[in-house]
């Protein structure tokens, strides 16, 4: 049993993470200030004598000392997620994202908490030339503001590995699709198909090719990987062994709400700045750990879209 910290405990992977991590008998705080996350996703956790919510905000570097003090591991896993419209609001990355990691650092080294996992992205990639795209690849230039803070925050837990003796595991994830998804193209398209089910108007021209995982998936790698943490530093890329264009998904999610709208393309290879037109990552070396996905990505859309239109609300929120 561990005394596990979890940043972001109301989001989408963060609460998912949660209740595997009291189902197996460790002891877990969550700490969030709900700005995105959702109560209702811990209401499992909250009847759970093993768990402790505390709310209150990353950028409260004196809550977060307290609220940390007696955990063994800490899962960094709050962010803003924002890619599309990171340009508007330039600092909020920055904050949320690169000195809300700081925070977190140096909250753990005042309270001699060692080991830390963090939900990086595998937009660090930028705009990669070698797919699937290896932990090892080269970083060309950065395309999002989203893309920087995660590759700052990545860098920031390197330095406290090789400064202060910390064992630390980034995760660079694809896309997550699952119960509790509260953002993406698939909440954007279903939201819309609610609303208008005759037209559905697409980003770029529907050729991008991304890949997706399950949010039970991941959760399973992150745990593979927590269970022999590393001495100090390492690196893992999450995600399916497959991808996907937007149009397939578009199928998927139309066939499974009994529809056929027209699509009505914006045109280009991508929807906005930093939208890269292909993300697939080379995922053996978790593979190698023992771990590998048990649903294709095609069963991830089609289990987001039927909680999606299970949890109405979600979709007003």
């Amino acid at each position: 049993m561990t005394k596990a910290f979890v940043t972001g405990a109301g989001g989408f992977i963060g609460s998912t993470l949660v209740d595997r991590l009291l189902a197996e008998g460790h002891q877990v705080v969550g700490y969030d200030n709900f700005s995105t996350g959702r109560m209702e996703f811990l209401a499992k956790a909250l009847e759970h004598k093993n768990f402790r919510l505390v709310k209150a905000d990353v950028l409260d570097p004196f809550a977060l000392s307290e609220a940390i003090r007696g955990s063994e591991v800490v899962w960094h896993l709050s962010a803003n997620a924002d890619v599309r419209f990171g340009l508007e609001h330039p600092r909020k990355d920055l904050e949320q994202n690169a000195i809300a990691t700081s925070n977190v650092l140096e909250a753990m080294r005042h309270n001699n908490v060692r080991d830390i996992l963090f939900s990086s992205t595998g937009s660090v990639y930028g705009e990669a030339t070698i797919f699937p795209t290896p932990e090892d690849a080269p970083f060309p230039t950065q395309t999002s503001l989203y893309a920087t803070s995660k590759l700052a925050g990545e860098g920031l837990i390197s330095s406290y590995c090789e400064g202060y003796g910390f064992r630390g595991v980034v995760f660079r994830f694809v896309s997550m699709l699952g119960e509790r998804y509260t953002h993406g193209h698939v909440f954007d398209f279903v939201k819309h198909l609610l609303k208008e089910p005759t037209r559905l108007p697409v980003l770029g021209d529907g050729t991008q090719r991304k890949s997706y995982l399950y949010v039970g998936d991941c959760v399973e790698a992150m745990l593979k990987v927590q269970s022999k943490m590393p001495d100090g530093f390492d690196v893992y890329n999450l995600g399916a062994d497959e991808y996907c264009t937007v149009r397939d998904s578009i199928g998927w999610i139309t066939s499974l709400m009994g529809l056929y709208p027209k699509l009505e393309f914006t045109g280009g290879d991508r929807g906005w700045v930093g939208d890269n037109p292909f993300i697939f990552l080379d995922t053996k070396k978790i593979r190698a750990q023992g771990w590998n996905n048990r649903l294709t990505i095609r069963r991830g859309v089609e289990l987001t879209v039927s909680w999606l239109l299970d949890n109405r609300d979600v979709l007003e929120a």
